[in-house]
């Protein structure tokens, strides 16, 4: 029955296309981040940049993890997801795109199950973790009634996202938090280092077991003044001092692997076209960026 629904959680895009831009060898997959969906009241996750995928040929299917969770969690969700798209599908590997908590999701994945991946691509992750993530720890400190109450609430928010999206995977945002915050992701990073950059805020190796890391980010909070998203991307900004961020993590934060860009003019939705397609006037459309990337993923044979 899970497998099943796990299945079904996959959309999958397949047909010959007469351009061939984005038609990379192994598919592409999908991963939202922390509360996401695959879509949420009929509007995609990743908002325009399915269709920019598929017009140029590529297969691409988006995975549902838990919404709320820890990032191994989460990354064993994926991977029962990815062993059932290859049993599905004969695809041997595949080229996974991580969005926030999905980045590090597909880290895992990498690491655990080199196997199964062809190339990493983390955008808009917290790899050190999110000054967010800690303040609202502080906040709400174990044992709390103000931890009860965030749990409570995140986790049914969670199990709602999920419920919207047809699948019923564990909430757990304690797990979720922990993982987020500036010492779980430390702990993550010392058992999955795989791509870690080696000076701070520098890039780390490009290819590890195989496996190819690519990363990219945004440093602009506020973008669109008709976007209701980015009060609380401003909102979050301020936790962050003078360092840049994209609203939720840090300009440096970002980077894993081959950095890319870590400079986009997107805050933390932006990144994946949020809130429909609303972004600052002069800024990289992101459906854009995702269609060169896989370009580049194709002209590397993956």
């Amino acid at each position: 029955m899970r497998h099943c629904l796990l299945a079904c959680a996959l959309l999958l895009a397949t047909s010959a296309f007469a351009d061939s831009y984005t038609q990379t060898k192994y598919p592409v997959v999908l991963v939202h981040g922390f509360l996401g969906s695959t879509t949420l009241f009929g509007v995609d996750y990743f908002y325009g940049i399915l269709g920019e995928l598929r017009s140029g040929g590529a297969e691409v299917y988006v995975a549902q993890v838990t919404a709320s969770n820890s990032t191994a969690v989460r990354g064993e969700d994926l991977i029962a997801q990815l062993d059932t798209l290859k049993a599905l599908t004969g695809a041997t590997k595949f080229n996974l795109i991580g969005h926030s908590h999905g980045g590090m999701t597909v880290r895992y994945v990498a690491s655990v199950r080199p196997d199964l991946v062809a190339s990493v691509t983390t955008v808009g992750a917290p790899h050190t973790g999110s000054p967010v993530a800690d303040a609202i720890a502080t906040a709400a400190p174990p044992g709390s009634p103000q931890r009860a109450f965030l749990a409570s609430f995140v986790d049914a928010l969670g199990a709602f996202i999920q419920l919207l999206a047809g699948s019923a995977n564990r909430q757990d945002s304690v797990a979720a938090l922990g993982s987020l915050s500036t010492g779980g992701a430390a702990a993550f990073n010392a058992l999955h280092p795989e791509g870690q950059p080696t000076v701070a805020c520098g890039q780390g190796p490009g290819v590890v077991n195989g496996v190819r890391y690519y990363s990219m980010g945004g440093t602009s909070p506020a973008t669109n003044f008709f976007d209701v998203s980015d009060g609380l991307m401003v909102a979050g900004s301020l936790f962050f001092g003078s360092e840049q961020n994209d609203g939720l993590v840090g300009r440096c934060a970002s980077h894993w692997g081959l950095v890319l860009r870590d400079d986009y003019g997107w805050n933390h939705l932006d990144e994946i076209n949020q809130f429909l397609g609303l972004r600052g006037l002069f800024s990289a459309s992101p459906p854009s960026v995702y269609r060169a990337h896989a370009n580049r993923l194709k002209n590397l044979g993956l």
